[in-house]
């Protein structure tokens, strides 16, 4: 009995502050107690004696952890037993190219190791838990398991009125209606115009397409220039009739809903309305005269001669 007092003592001081640990992949108890002296929370032999003398048979859990002033051993452990790490979160938004997902992967210092730069289109746009130590590649594992769920279900769902025949198409005119419009409300009307086009064997003529190439999605900062819009590769629908050889960013869920179920409509055309918004248009005469439209706003900002 007096030993055991003596234990009970030495497990009953609780942290003296707030703390952040990561406890690795593989950690013995004895290491953790290590992790948590040299963090200044408890000794490491209070950890060891309460694991050893009143634990349970659960393992300790890696993962990234808070610890809360006066939290004891026993409270810490049960913590690491429970799993409960802190869930960090990486932003992905629709829209986003694949170079600009890695280079967010690669400035968060939390996670390490090496990896290349996600296969266009294969990331599904959402914000991704992770914790303090993990790897790169299981956080993109996780983005691409989440696309593939994603579009599997929503395939499974497509119209006939859709002008795509494979996951590659699919993936690629929703990329392309992602990067054309963000108002939620026009992604399907969008995705009618482009599917109308491909019909009679138009050129989508998608300013994006133009850009990809280039930059490989980021911002360009520039105007297009005469001799880019005329480029012909992969991806220029300015320059070629069909779908460019792949997609152009990371479409989200909506836009490629968009693409396999298409608004039933007849226009060819749209152009931009200066409130986010687009007009669309069913003739070349009718459109023209929209862009004059948009031409003379552009002008009344000051934004062209």
């Amino acid at each position: 009995m007096a030993i055991l007092a003596l234990l009970l003592a030495a497990c009953s001081d609780g942290a003296p502050k707030d703390a952040e640990v990561v406890i690795p992949q593989g950690a013995s108890i004895a290491k953790a107690g290590e992790i948590l002296e040299e963090a200044g929370l408890v000794s490491a032999s209070s950890f060891r004696n309460e694991a050893r003398f009143f634990g349970g048979d659960a393992p300790i859990k890696p993962g990234e952890y808070r610890i809360e002033k006066g939290m004891d051993a026993g409270d810490i452990l049960a913590l690491f037993q429970s799993g409960k790490t802190i869930q960090r979160l990486v932003m992905i938004p629709e829209g986003m190219p694949s170079i600009m997902v890695w280079d967010r992967l690669m400035a968060e210092k939390r996670l390490k190791g090496e990896i290349p730069v996600p296969a266009e289109g294969s990331i599904l746009p959402d914000s991704y838990a992770f914790t303090t130590g993990e790897s790169r590649a299981a956080v993109v594992k996780r983005m691409q398991t989440a696309m593939d769920r994603a579009f599997e279900d929503l395939w499974k769902k497509r119209s006939p009125r859709t002008a795509v025949k494979d996951r590659n198409e699919a993936m690629t005119l929703a990329s392309i209606v992602e990067k054309e419009t963000g108002v939620a409300a026009e992604r399907r009307t969008v995705a009618g115009v482009y599917t109308n086009r491909l019909g009679v064997g138009m050129r989508l003529q998608a300013d994006p397409t133009i850009i990809y190439p280039i930059t490989r999605g980021k911002p360009l900062g520039r105007r297009i220039l005469r001799s880019e819009i005329q480029a012909v590769n992969g991806y220029n629908t300015y320059a070629m009739a069909g779908l460019p050889q792949g997609p152009i960013a990371n479409p989200g869920k909506a836009s490629i809903a968009a693409v396999l179920d298409p608004e039933a409509n007849d226009y060819l055309f749209f152009v931009a309305k200066g409130d986010g918004g687009h007009i669309f248009a069913r003739t070349l005469s009718e459109h023209n005269a929209n862009v004059q439209k948009w031409y003379a706003l552009r002008r009344e900002r000051g934004e062209i001669e």
